[in-house]
């Protein structure tokens, strides 16, 4: 395990080489560190539709009141834009639903990165009691009922209806939500003409303050792990929040019982951030403006002035794609 000392310097080190360098290759497209969203590719139209169906499904929750969608609202950006969701019996969630959009992109699934991939995080919202409160075996004796839907399997799947064959397409729909085509990716493929000025201002600041250093790759985010409070203590973040600090906020060191993982988050992606409203693991905080002061505050240990803050919100408005379910 990296010790808290080694990942934290290293933090430093890539911020002070990114406040450093961005002019140098600002225009060299070849050498951003933000790289366009790759098309979706060897998805099977067919699961991605079956997948669809059982994400809007409420069969799989134990009460048959809320789905996938209930918390990922497509049309919203993938997201519910409450701090935290309810599930069965109108139960609290304990961390904010992160967008489903893009979610492929990511190294791994949840703030704590306990899911590998997409199809094991099908198990954390099924097996939850205050999300679904359900399991697989009560899921497949429900939906065998349904002859339409175990014919569909049929065609699909040589086994049929299985909570595998399920979880595989549910996560392949989930694979299909890329939201591509944006104007930032446009820019970096070479339209000179698909970002203004101010949002490439915004995107200038971006790099220089350092954001870029844990915001980076296709999904600008989402690769990698990242402490809350590493540069100002995180004693501090909680307590201008005001509130206790709850299981939940330890992150990654709910997995793997590693005291140096406590407050260790995956970082994540700011594709929809603009949509994704309220931010952080607790969706403590409502805007934008508040959650970038924050960040650089507790992340990068700077200040940034509310004209550059701005400038920033107007590059991100960049980086939303499109995608047919997603509202523009």
């Amino acid at each position: 395990m990296v010790s808290k000392v080694v990942v934290t310097l290293r933090l430093y080190l890539c911020i002070l080489l990114l406040c450093w360098i961005p002019k140098l290759y600002a225009f060299d497209l070849v050498h951003e560190p933000i790289s366009p969203i790759p098309a979706a590719s060897n998805l099977s139209p067919e699961k991605i539709e079956l997948g669809e169906s059982l994400f809007h499904d409420v069969r799989l929750s134990k009460d048959n009141s809320i789905s996938c969608a209930s918390c990922h609202n497509l049309s919203k950006g993938g997201t519910d834009n409450q701090p935290v969701s309810r599930g069965v019996n109108d139960a609290l969630g304990s961390a904010n639903a992160p967008t489903v959009y893009n979610s492929a992109l990511n190294f791994m699934q949840f703030w704590d990165g306990r899911a590998f991939n997409l199809r094991e995080q099908t198990n954390g919202p099924v097996h939850n009691p205050v999300e679904m409160n359900s399991n697989w075996p009560e899921i497949t004796h429900k939906l065998s009922h349904d002859r339409p839907l175990s014919e569909r399997f049929a065609r699909l799947y040589p086994e049929g209806l299985t909570a595998d064959n399920i979880q595989d397409a549910i996560a392949t729909f989930e694979a299909s939500l890329l939201t591509s085509h944006s104007p930032f990716d446009r820019w970096l493929k070479g339209d000179a003409q698909a970002l203004s000025e101010q949002q490439i201002q915004g995107y200038r600041l971006f790099k220089s303050y350092g954001c870029i250093s844990c915001h980076q790759g296709a999904n600008v985010g989402g690769n990698m792990f990242a402490y809350l409070g590493a540069v100002n203590n995180v004693q501090s973040y909680f307590q201008q929040r005001g509130t206790p600090i709850n299981p939940p906020d330890y992150g990654r060191y709910n997995v793997t019982g590693e005291l140096e993982d406590k407050y260790l988050f995956k970082v994540p992606s700011l594709r929809l951030a603009v949509k994704t409203a309220p931010y952080f693991h607790d969706g403590s905080v409502s805007t934008l403006q508040e959650a970038i002061r924050l960040m650089a505050r507790y992340q990068l240990g700077r200040e940034i002035p509310d004209n550059h803050t701005e400038a920033i919100i107007i590059f991100l408005h960049s980086l939303v794609g499109e995608h047919p379910r997603l509202t523009p």
